[in-house]
């Protein structure tokens, strides 16, 4: 029983790994702040807890449990406020929303002349 949370333990911690490096990917792919700060911020408080999570399964204990559950806990409502602080600090000093989107729809109606002219 052992090695098996041993094992579940060390995979759950990589996959914790790999949700921070995805945020980190985050960090540097996204336009601009507010993408930013949603990615570390969803990222960060998911990959802690899988992190933490994994290393009680490595050695669990009923005092691991206990700082888990607090660690869980002060992270996410830590991380939340420290989130929208760094997006209000961006909204004030006036930092732009970067608007990418494409429409297919708009597109397929101007390639399309039998679209839009009242015909089909």
């Amino acid at each position: 029983m052992s090695n098996a949370l041993t094992v579940v333990g060390n995979v759950v911690v990589v996959l914790g790994a790999l949700v921070f490096a995805t945020a980190a990917l985050g960090i540097v792919r996204f336009p601009d702040p507010y993408t930013r700060i949603s990615a570390v911020g969803t990222a960060g408080g998911v990959g802690i807890v899988l992190v933490v999570t994994g290393a009680l399964l490595v050695q669990p204990s009923l005092s691991g449990l206990v700082k888990v559950v607090a660690i869980v806990a002060l992270h996410l409502t830590t991380s939340a406020i420290g989130t929208i602080a760094l997006a209000r600090s961006a909204h004030l000093t006036g930092t732009r929303l970067r608007r990418r989107h494409f429409d297919e729809l708009a597109t397929a109606a101007a390639d399309d002349p039998t679209r839009g002219s009242g015909a089909g």
